[in-house]
């Protein structure tokens, strides 16, 4: 299985590695396991933000999750140099800003579940909590953390 392959064939494209926004690591690495700083909703340098069931659809949020997950790609290959080098995605924390009733969470952070499973096949799959805020830094809609397993050396 060939990562850049699977993202070929998904249609997606690796940004450019976003720079941290404050004191902390992007990336932080303990024995094989990656933790990756939340990424948050930005595309192409344009926040994605609001709050799901205010001004921001279910359909809106899935894709801003999705792009998480993409900034965390980006931000492994920054780090990795190849994202080969992954064996499998361990856990990830979603954040999504809703309407205080609003309780799709794990709908919406399917959309991020998804660009795992389609980088890293059944290796994508992963332990997950969705978590619903009324805010995230920026006014982002999603923000998503997450663990990785490498392969030994």
């Amino acid at each position: 299985m060939d990562v850049y392959e699977n993202l070929k064939k998904a249609g997606i494209e690796l940004p450019e590695k976003l720079a941290a926004a404050g004191l902390y690591k992007p990336v932080n690495q303990a024995g094989n396991l990656l933790f990756v700083s939340g990424q948050g909703s930005m595309d192409k340098g344009v926040h994605l933000t609001g709050r799901v069931g205010v001004d921001v659809s279910v359909e809106q949020a899935q894709y801003a999750a999705r792009v998480c997950a993409i900034n965390t790609l980006s931000a492994l290959e920054a780090y990795l140099g190849d994202l080969n080098r992954i064996k499998r995605c361990v856990k990830i924390l979603a954040f999504v800003a809703g309407a205080d009733d609003f309780t799709g969470q794990a709908q919406v952070v399917n959309g991020a579940s998804q660009v795992f499973i389609d980088a890293f096949g059944e290796e994508g799959r992963h332990a997950r909590s969705a978590i619903g805020t009324n805010s995230l830094p920026l006014g982002l809609t999603v923000e998503v953390e997450s663990i990785f397993e490498i392969n030994e050396d």
